[in-house]
């Protein structure tokens, strides 16, 4: 397609990895920021991300490599974050608001902000007063592993301006990418951040050596949870048997490829919080999100017993075995 709008990627692990995999197939110039000068360097040299993904060979004619967040904030029409949810707010608090004015700011993070307890949507209009019509969610189901070996996937492009949501897809659309629009940023994301606490959760339950059975069980009831959530925190009509929502939580708790679920194993199987971040090369946003989301049902008191579970079993030290039995009785 014709390059109109300049879009910048923020971050450099896997999944902005793959983002800027897939947008190399329509945009022009791709702005690229990375944390650390000496990965860029290496980019340069070699044509490859050197923490991750590293198999993805990418053209660099069409990538501006930058390690001044400033720099390639500015330059761009569209911006896509793609920055752990815990340090996010590091990475931008000391950017100026008005570099985010006029410009499309699309979260591909799936997490809350910790320092504010808000989802990446509310926490850049409230801090940045980016306005909503200019906020957007990327949400999957997608993994950047199968996004590297170039396996069918689908993305969901949420925005409340939804033309806005149409032209991004515009750019993500390619042979292995297909790409549909929503207008629901509150349900896509909110989603898209428990998804991650419920494969927490299925992990758990695979390290401590229950079956697909109860896998199943669990995750009937989970997407059952998430609709009890998203409808509390934000009631609009929509289906959260969607792609969006039911699938993007089914690859999470069931793939190989899940971050969450691995280390939900970990956990299962007997691993300290601790030693299983440290066994981890990479975040499990389900840590960070599962004490957010607990945090903010004191509002809502929505009927969440896997979330609670998970908040037990990472923040109040409660035995797994323990509080999965007493799960395993709540659900049907």
């Amino acid at each position: 397609m014709t390059n109109e709008k300049k879009i910048a990627v923020i971050g450099s692990g896997s999944w902005a990895t793959a983002i800027v995999k897939i947008l190399s197939n329509n945009a022009g110039k791709i702005g690229w920021y990375f944390r650390n000068q000496s990965d860029i360097e290496h980019m340069k040299q070699y044509g490859h991300n050197p923490r991750y993904l590293s198999s993805v060979q990418f053209d660099l004619h069409k990538l501006e490599l930058s390690s001044d967040l400033s720099t390639t904030l500015t330059g761009a029409d569209i911006i896509i974050l793609a920055v752990p949810s815990a340090f996010i707010n590091n990475t931008i608090k000391d950017i100026p608001a008005e570099v985010f004015a006029g410009k499309t700011v699309f979260s591909a993070i799936k997490g809350i902000v910790p320092e504010y307890n808000l989802i990446v949507g509310e926490y850049l209009n409230t801090v940045f007063n980016v306005p909503l019509e200019n906020i957007g969610v990327i949400t999957g189901p997608c993994h950047a592993e199968e996004v590297a070996l170039e396996k069918l996937s689908y993305l969901t492009l949420a925005c409340r301006d939804i033309t806005k949501a149409d032209e991004l897809c515009g750019y993500m659309r390619c042979r292995y990418i297909k790409c549909s629009s929503s207008d629901d940023i509150y349900g896509t994301e909110l989603s898209a951040v428990l998804k991650n606490v419920i494969a927490v959760a299925g992990g758990i339950c695979h390290g401590l050596g229950y079956g697909d059975n109860f896998l199943s069980v669990l995750v009937s009831n989970a997407i059952q949870e998430i609709d009890r959530f998203v409808a509390a925190v934000h009631p609009i009509d929509r289906d959260t048997k969607a792609s969006a929502y039911l699938g993007d939580l089914l690859v999470t708790a069931y793939s190989q490829f899940s971050r969450n679920r691995m280390f939900g194993t970990m956990l299962g199987k007997g691993y300290s919080v601790k030693q299983a971040q440290l066994e981890m090369n990479m975040i499990a946003e389900g840590y960070y999100a599962v004490k957010c989301v607990a945090e903010i049902n004191k509002k809502y008191h929505v009927h969440m017993p896997i979330t609670n579970a998970v908040n037990n079993i990472i923040y109040g030290n409660k035995d797994a075995k323990h509080e999965m039995e007493l799960l395993a009785e709540q659900l049907s």
